[in-house]
């Protein structure tokens, strides 16, 4: 520091103290002259440098997590297997729905699982998701389902008590255009296990579905057969007894087919009645 004396810097040394910075003078440069009466180098000065940045080693990912790859992308486990999906309780199986991976739809829309009765009489499933269902968090929302919980409480049945509710096809599917579309046969089959491990779980007896792409994709076939073909016949999907009737968006179109519905669900009763 300017104007300082020899023997204010040896004060300064014996309490741990050296200058940090001297003022600079407006000369030329000359070599500094060694002051003999003053050890201000026997001192050792505070450490001012910090040591060197150690990086801790990073923690291995769990089995199943997300793996960041060099480009910053994530790389997701592998879709379930049918059999996989055979196996799964309640808990895994609504966790694959929810991150399912096994079609083309993968990312587009927020899939829904299925609800109602976990001990279930019968299990009705309908083909797609909807936009309601979407909003709704639920299969068969909106004006299609109160249809529903009237036509079960005709025969007396009902979601909360003993019906489980589901989609074929758990996520909503788009066009181009930005509309609601229908299924194809890879989407269909791609989540036919989730519906039949559904089925299998619940332990319904009866299963009635709803519109043709629901009877179509659960008997295994041809989604563009008329649903005319499946309906007035007690058909089997896993030894489990299945009657197709119309969807109840179709029948809020069209209430003359109500008739139809109503003997398809007189047919599924004798059909649980022939269960149990």
């Amino acid at each position: 520091m300017n104007g300082m004396s020899n023997r204010d810097c040896a004060f300064l040394a014996e309490m741990g103290i050296t200058p940090l910075w001297s003022a600079r003078a407006n000369v030329q440069s000359a070599p500094l002259e060694a002051e003999p009466d003053v050890a201000v180098s026997a001192v050792p000065a505070p450490a001012l440098v910090a040591a060197p940045y150690q990086s801790m080693p990073s923690p291995a990912p769990a089995p199943g997590s997300m793996i960041d790859s060099a480009w910053g992308e994530s790389a997701s486990a592998p879709a379930p297997t049918d059999q996989e999906i055979a196996q799964m309780d309640w808990r895994a199986l609504n966790a694959a729905i929810a991150a399912c991976s096994r079609c083309a739809c993968k990312g587009e829309r927020k899939p829904v699982s299925g609800n109602g009765a976990r001990a279930a009489v019968w299990m009705v499933a309908a083909g797609a998701t909807t936009v309601a269902d979407e909003k709704e968090r639920q299969p068969l929302a909106g004006d299609p389902g109160k249809l529903l919980d009237n036509m079960l409480a005709a025969v007396q049945l009902s979601r909360d008590d003993n019906v489980y509710v589901t989609n074929l096809v758990k996520c909503r599917l788009v066009s181009a255009s930005g509309g609601e579309r229908a299924p194809g046969p890879d989407e269909a089959s791609a989540c036919r296990p989730f519906a039949l491990r559904e089925l299998a779980l619940c332990g319904a007896g009866t299963v009635l579905t709803l519109g043709q792409i629901a009877a179509n994709g659960l008997l295994g076939k041809p989604l563009q057969e008329p649903l005319a073909g499946a309906r007035g016949s007690v058909h089997q999907v896993n030894g489990v007894a299945l009657v197709a009737t119309l969807h109840p968006g179709e029948l809020l179109r069209r209430g003359a087919d109500k008739a139809l519905a109503w003997a398809d669900l007189c047919l599924a009763k004798s059909a649980d009645a022939g269960q149990s």
